[in-house]
């Protein structure tokens, strides 16, 4: 075998284990006993999604030194793009969020679209769900939890598309779209006591829309300028 062949390329056989993989970290939260029942998130995220995680970095450091970098390359533009997306997608966000406090209620209106961060870290803790006061490490592994789910579907994308310099950047708007009314079709809404009123849907698909502009070019942009 060659010194830079591995036999976790970046084909279909490569791109659906990486897909699988990285969909472990949604698939964390879909599992829970409050959603489909499968098994505690806690659970889940030790024991299946982080040694997921561990997997996938380990083919990227394969391919990296042994392989053709093509699987490497597509993970860091693909997690790379989603933080990105991520962040957008919050920033967005924040004028709904803290409509009251920055006085632009008249304009904005007020949606607490940041509760379900101290939930995640609760559910992954093995806590209730419903607290009067969330700790800070509940805090805090939330909204660690919620950037995982943008790096991955980011990845998620590259091992769809397979190359984002060949491919339209507009898939991206596509997926982030289809995971957004996806989710408002699972018990997601139910869980977390969210009201699905139809200004909720117009700005969570809004902000969906931003996340898939987000990923779709800057996944672009980085795979143009990185070629193999």
């Amino acid at each position: 075998m060659n010194a830079r062949e591995t036999k976790i390329r970046w084909d279909g056989r490569g791109r659906t284990i990486v897909f699988a993989l990285a969909a472990s970290s949604i698939a964390c939260l879909l599992a829970d006993s409050n959603f489909y029942g499968a098994c505690p998130m806690s659970f889940f995220t030790l024991f299946i999604f982080l040694p997921a995680l561990i997997v996938l970095g380990l083919f990227a450091l394969f391919d990296l030194i042994r392989g053709d970098r093509r699987l490497w390359r597509a993970m860091v533009i693909g997690i790379t793009g989603g933080l990105l997306s991520a962040v957008a997608y919050d920033i967005f966000r924040l004028p709904f969020v803290f409509a009251k406090e920055w006085g632009v209620a008249f304009v904005v209106p007020p949606l607490n679209l940041f509760k379900v961060f101290p939930r995640f870290g609760a559910m992954i803790l093995g806590q209730p769900i419903e607290q009067t006061e969330y700790s800070t490490a509940a805090h805090l592994i939330g909204w660690a939890y919620h950037f995982s789910n943008g790096a991955t579907f980011g990845v998620m994308y590259l091992a769809i598309i397979g190359d984002a310099a060949r491919r339209r950047w507009f898939w991206a708007v596509v997926m982030a779209l289809g995971l957004e009314l996806g989710m408002l079709f699972t018990p997601y809404p139910n869980v977390f006591n969210i009201s699905v009123s139809s200004l909720f849907v117009a700005v969570t698909l809004a902000a969906h829309l931003v996340f898939g502009i987000v990923l779709g070019l800057s996944s672009r942009w980085l795979a143009c300028r990185w070629q193999t």
